[in-house]
């Protein structure tokens, strides 16, 4: 697999990627940068001065955090949690250039959206291409509505998202006035693209690209019949990473996805990475106005959600962060964030990963159905220690996306040099500092 690049860009520019230094530069990658409590990571030499272990307690035991709903205060709206489940829906975010409000500062009768790109469909392009929403073309369920396989006059296949039809729901009307919002406005390789969207009377539908390979938590759990190996399970946490910095840094306005997870990621038959299902998303804060965070109502999907968030309702990009961190724990393990036929202490996922961690006994959190190898163990135990970054229980303390990225690329380097290695080579760089080195 060729490597993601962080190109992407907006609909209204020819060329709007992420520069180039960003998928080069390793001076700015230590580990030992991103945060005071990742000072020196040691973990692969099996010392037990290692601080990585201590910051792996930490956050095991904060994880506790995240399945327990916050106390509502004072004028504050509902908590909104919805469960993981696996469907093939893609929904939209609040966003408007030069605001953290969403995007009923503009009238919602008005549905017609001038960039590139966004077409209006008319019912009857709708039904022609989905034959009339046939059963045989439907290919997901989510708590929106239902997503159907459709092809367009000019050939080409799209996923036609239907809401469901309802006396006018305010809150799924927002979620799709969110998702038609942008969608329109954002481009990115490892987005879903925006075909269009139609909403006249109870019918409110969005078409996008069909991503015919399913979601990553299928391919997680085989229901595809292949395993996952290793590299492509680093390739697409990479391309989930360049993604979600588009989103934070290189759009007109910062959007904060919050429902990244396994389910909501689809796969290309190349297994390339493409983020969806924007439902959720909205305008992270002002930073120009001093401000620091949206206060919003809570949501998102149990497992994946930021405590800090949960506690003070208090929305940054931070939260998208923490949620990319049990992703990583999902790509090593295998497991989903809550296995509640397990035993207690390996319920939640990255909790019980992160003890692990913590005691030098991250070999065993390995998906077993992958080969055990010197890289592969090696590999395993930086991803965790990327994901210890990402799971810290302050936002503070949390990594930037961008430098997520920077950190997943300088692991990929090393995996694709151990691999190649001889093994007794490869005994020797085990041992040598966690720093992560410049290209």
């Amino acid at each position: 697999m060729k490597s993601p690049s962080f190109g992407g860009g907006r609909r209204r520019s020819s060329s709007s990627g992420l520069p180039e230094k960003m998928t080069h530069s390793r001076s700015s990658s230590n580990y030992s940068s991103s945060t005071a409590s990742t000072s020196s990571h040691k973990s692969t030499t099996g010392s037990t001065k290692n601080p990585v272990k201590n910051a792996a307690r930490t956050v095991a035991d904060a994880l506790v955090a995240c399945f327990t709903p916050p106390e509502t205060p004072k004028n504050s709206v509902n908590f909104s949690v919805s469960s993981d489940k696996s469907d093939a829906s893609n929904s939209g975010g609040e966003r408007r250039s030069g605001s953290h409000r969403g995007i009923y500062g503009s009238s919602c009768n008005s549905t017609h959206i001038g960039d590139p790109g966004s077409t209006k469909f008319t019912i009857e392009e709708i039904y022609k291409a989905t034959k009339n929403f046939s059963p045989s073309f439907k290919i997901g369920q989510g708590g929106f509505g239902t997503v159907y396989k459709g092809r367009l006059e000019d050939g080409t296949l799209v996923a036609v998202k239907r809401a469901k039809k309802i006396v006018y729901d305010k809150p799924l009307g927002t979620e799709f006035q969110s998702e038609v919002r942008t969608l329109a406005q954002v481009e990115h390789l490892n987005l879903v693209k925006f075909h269009g969207y139609l909403e006249q009377e109870d019918e409110r539908i969005i078409v996008v690209e069909h991503v015919p390979n399913g979601t990553l938590r299928e391919h997680l759990d085989c229901v595809h019949g292949n395993v996952l190996d290793f590299a492509v399970r680093l390739d697409i946490a990479i391309d989930v990473a360049h993604a979600v910095t588009y989103l934070h840094m290189y759009t007109d306005h910062p959007i904060i996805h919050r429902d990244i997870k396994s389910s909501n990621i689809l796969l290309t038959e190349n297994l390339r990475a493409k983020v969806a299902d924007f439902g959720f998303a909205r305008l992270a804060a002002d930073s120009e106005s001093g401000e620091t965070h949206v206060s919003t109502q809570v949501k998102g999907t149990a497992g994946y959600l930021d405590p800090e968030y949960m506690k003070t309702y208090q929305l940054t990009e931070k939260s998208d962060v923490y949620s990319f961190g049990v992703l990583l724990v999902e790509l090593v393990t295998g497991r989903r964030p809550i296995e509640p036929k397990r035993d207690l202490k390996e319920r939640i996922t990255a909790r019980w990963a992160m003890k692990k961690l913590s005691d030098g006994d991250a070999i065993l959190t390995l998906d077993p159905r992958l080969q055990r190898s010197p890289a592969n163990n090696f590999i395993m135990e930086k991803i965790l220690e990327v994901a210890l970054l990402c799971l810290a229980p302050h936002r503070r303390n949390r990594p930037p996306m961008k430098k997520c990225a920077e950190m997943l690329w300088s692991i990929r380097k090393d995996y694709k040099e151990f691999s190649t290695s001889d093994i007794p080579s490869l005994s020797s760089n085990a041992q040598r500092s966690s720093s992560i080195r410049e290209e």
